[in-house]
């Protein structure tokens, strides 16, 4: 049997990765500075250089383009996320693990001003809080429920609803990011407290029975 090698990527394509990964570059300013509304394809063609034609061959509308900007902002949470609810985790851990990442991306200066974004949007332009929905919480709220499932099953979280339990750790999460949001200044200390104090929270509101 002949072994099959997998050919690295060529310069071709190489080229054309690192013109997507610019375009998300470019288009994510866009957004965050303009808002959804005020973002413009031509201006984040301008600033990419070429034709406007290039852009629309990489991404045909702006909801495309904003659907791959939100991908981009996510992939390596959540791949970190990920490793953090693997099988077997210590729940604790893992809990108290999720809630420092987490609240430490929507309180980040992108994540809040993301979050204002589609606050202050989706009334006008509904799709965008679909697209933010399908691209951020609800993954987020299924790598969750999937690992409490797990944990229900071995008997160290109560039984109920994983997809209800992940919901409810997100949304004390988003507690702290609505403070911020608001002016509040919090150092990393506080948020680490913040975190601390949610996971124990939730761990004593789902202790097994």
């Amino acid at each position: 049997m002949k072994n099959i090698v997998e050919k690295a990527p060529g310069k071709r394509e190489a080229r054309k990765e690192e013109r997507r990964e610019a375009i998300l570059e470019i288009a994510k300013r866009e957004f965050l500075d303009q808002g959804y509304s005020g973002a413009s394809m031509s201006a984040i063609s301008a600033e990419l250089g070429g034709s406007k034609g290039t852009l629309w061959s990489y991404f045909p509308s702006k909801e495309e383009l904003f659907s791959a900007v939100l991908d981009h902002a996510t992939r390596e949470y959540r791949g970190r996320l990920a490793n953090v609810l693997k099988p077997g985790e210590d729940v604790r851990g893992a809990v108290l693990q999720f809630c420092r990442g987490f609240i430490s991306k929507i309180s980040s200066p992108d994540g809040v001003r993301l979050h204002r974004l589609i606050a202050s949007e989706v009334g006008r332009f509904p799709e965008i809080g679909d697209i933010f929905y399908r691209r951020a919480p609800q993954p987020t709220q299924q790598l969750l429920a999937a690992f409490f499932e797990r944990a229900m099953d071995a008997g160290t979280l109560r039984r109920d609803d994983p997809l209800f339990a992940a919901r409810i750790l997100a949304s004390l999460c988003l507690g702290v990011q609505q403070r911020v949001m608001w002016g509040q200044q919090l150092s990393v200390a506080e948020l680490d407290s913040e975190a601390e104090q949610i996971a124990g929270v939730f761990l004593r509101a789902f202790a097994p029975e």
